[in-house]
C-alpha cells in the first residue's frame, strides 16, 4: 500500500533564520525552497498526487485551495511534473506522479469542468506515472442501499457522467498508447452503487480504479464501500482512496487490497488541528499527538495587530514577553531553565495575547488554563528530542513552536515522515499476523 501526499505547494526556506524570524537573504520562493522528499531522508511518502484544477483551473473554476500562478502553470506544462516538483533526479525513479482533475473545485458546477481529452492531454504533456478519470462528485453515501428510482436527476447525471467519462478517457489513453496508468474514477451514492460503478469500470477494461467522495464518509461507511467494492470486483484490481482523510485509522483498511491512497492529514494537522499538532509513533507502534506550543509573533499576528490598533494591547509589551517566552523555551530545550520557569514564561505570553479578545477576567483564566493543559505533556516529554528526522534534528526545539509557516510545515514534514514510517510498520505487522 502506497502513501500518496496531495500537493498543496508545500515547501520552506532551508535557511531559515529561527532567531531572528526571517528568510535567507534574497531568498527567492520556490527556486531557493525545498519540499519535503528534499529535506528528509529517507523520502517521506511515496509518491505526489497533484490535481488539474490546482495547475490548470478552467474557465469559472475559482474555488481550488491550491492555485499555481500563471508563470508556474507554464512552467509545470513545459518541464513535467517530475522536474517541476523536482522528483526527476534518479533516487525517485520509483516515486509514483499521479494525477486527478480537483473535481472539488467544481463540485457545484452543473458538469465536470474538464473533458476526457483535456485530461488526457495534462496528464501526458505533464510526465505524470498515473492519471484518473474526470469525474463529478457525489456526496452522499446512504448505506441502505436505495435503488436508482429514488434518486435525485443530478445525483442520477453526477453518477452517469462519471461513467461516460471514463469510458471515453480510457479509449484516449489507450490510442495514446497509454503514457501512464489510467485510473478509472468510482462515484456513487451508496455502497452498492459505488460497487456498480467499480464493476462497470472494470469491463470496460481498467485495472486500477480511484474511489472518490470519501473525504466528507464516517469510517463506518468506508468500511462498507469497501466490502461492497470488494465482494463485487476482481481481488487483482487495484484500488486508490482519493481524499483517504481518516488517515490515521489506516490500520482498520489493511485487508481490503489497497495499492495506494492519498492524503494531507499528517501535515495540515499541524497547524490546523486544536490539539494533534505533533506526530510520534510510541514503542507500541502506534502513534502519539503532542499539541505545539503557540508563541504568536507579536507584531505580526493578524490578531495581536488589531489588538494593538484598537489600544487593547501594548506593541512593547507584547514584544518583550514574546521574547522572553522564546529564549526561556529554547533554555528549557537546552537544560539550562528548569520545567517551571518555562511554563511561567509561556504562560504570562500566552494571557497578554488572549487578554487582547477576551475582556472577562473569569473567561480569560478559564481559556489559558485550557491551553496550558494542552501543552503540559509537551513540555514535559520533549517528543522533538526523541526525533530523529532529519527535520527535528536540524531544526530541534523550534520544530514544536507555532508560529508562521516556516516552522508549521516543518512540523507537518516531521508528521508526513512518522506517518509514511508509521503505515510501513503497520503493513508490516498486518503481513506477519497472516495465517501461514
Amino acid at each position: 500500500m502506497k502513501f500518496l501526499y496531495a500537493d498543496t505547494q508545500d515547501y520552506v526556506d532551508p535557511e531559515y533564520d529561527f532567531i531572528n524570524d526571517r528568510n535567507a537573504p534574497g531568498r527567492k520562493r520556490y527556486w531557493d525552497d525545498q519540499y519535503a522528499h528534499e529535506m528528509m531522508t529517507p523520502v517521506p511518502y511515496d509518491g505526489l498526487l497533484v490535481s488539474m484544477s490546482a495547475v490548470r483551473p478552467a474557465v469559472g473554476v475559482s474555488n481550488s485551495k491550491v492555485r499555481y500562478s500563471t508563470a508556474e502553470q507554464q512552467r509545470f506544462l513545459r518541464e513535467g511534473a517530475r522536474k517541476f516538483l523536482r522528483l526527476d533526479d534518479q533516487k525517485y525513479n520509483n516515486t509514483m506522479v499521479m494525477g486527478d482533475c480537483g473535481a472539488f473545485a467544481y463540485v457545484e458546477h452543473p458538469s465536470p469542468a474538464y473533458s476526457p481529452a483535456e485530461v488526457v492531454d495534462f496528464y501526458t504533456d505533464g510526465g505524470f506515472t498515473h492519471g484518473c478519470s474526470p469525474d463529478h462528485i457525489i456526496f452522499s453515501c446512504d448505506s441502505s442501499n436505495p435503488p436508482a428510482e429514488s434518486q435525485t436527476e443530478d445525483t442520477l447525471f453526477r453518477y452517469n457522467v462519471t461513467l461516460e467519462n471514463a469510458r471515453e478517457f480510457l479509449r484516449l489513453t489507450n490510442e495514446a498508447g497509454r503514457p501512464f496508468e489510467p485510473l478509472g474514477a468510482v462515484q456513487g451514492w451508496s455502497p452498492k452503487s459505488m460497487a456498480a460503478a467499480a464493476k462497470s469500470l472494470e469491463d470496460m477494461g481498467y485495472r486500477y480504479l480511484a474511489i472518490g467522495g470519501l473525504v466528507p464518509l464516517k469510517v463506518e461507511q468506508i468500511h462498507e464501500v469497501l466490502l461492497e467494492l470488494r465482494a463485487t470486483i476482481k481481488p487483482e484490481t487495484n484500488i486508490h482512496l482519493l481524499g483517504f482523510a481518516k488517515a490515521e485509522r489506516i490500520h482498520e483498511f489493511t485487508n481490503y487490497g489497497i495499492t495506494s491512497f492519498d492524503s494531507t492529514s499528517p501535515l495540515i494537522r499541524a497547524f490546523k488541528d486544536a490539539k494533534a499538532n505533533y506526530y510520534l509513533e510510541n514503542s507500541t507502534e502506534k502513534l502519539d499527538y503532542y499539541t505545539a506550543i503557540r508563541i504568536p509573533q507579536a507584531i505580526e499576528n493578524p490578531r495581536l495587530m488589531q489588538g494593538i490598533k484598537r489600544g487593547i494591547l501594548s506593541a512593547e509589551e507584547l514584544q518583550k514577553k514574546e521574547a522572553i517566552a522564546l529564549k526561556t523555551l529554547r533554555d528549557y530545550d537546552k537544560g539550562h531553565v528548569d520545567y517551571e520557569i518555562a511554563l511561567g514564561a509561556l504562560t504570562d505570553y500566552l494571557r497578554l495575547t488572549l487578554s487582547g479578545s477576551i475582556t472577562s477576567e473569569v473567561e480569560l483564566e478559564k481559556e489559558v488554563t485550557k491551553s496550558i493543559r494542552l501543552i503540559i505533556p509537551t513540555l514535559i516529554d520533549k517528543p522533538w528530542k526523541k526525533c530523529q528526522c532529519s527535520i527535528c534534528k536540524s531544526a530541534g526545539v523550534e520544530t514544536i513552536i507555532f508560529r508562521a509557516s516556516n516552522r508549521n510545515k516543518r512540523r507537518g514534514f516531521h508528521n508526513l515522515g512518522v506517518y509514511h514510517r508509521h503505515l510501513q510498520r503497520t503493513l508490516e505487522k498486518s503481513r506477519n499476523d497472516l495465517p501461514i
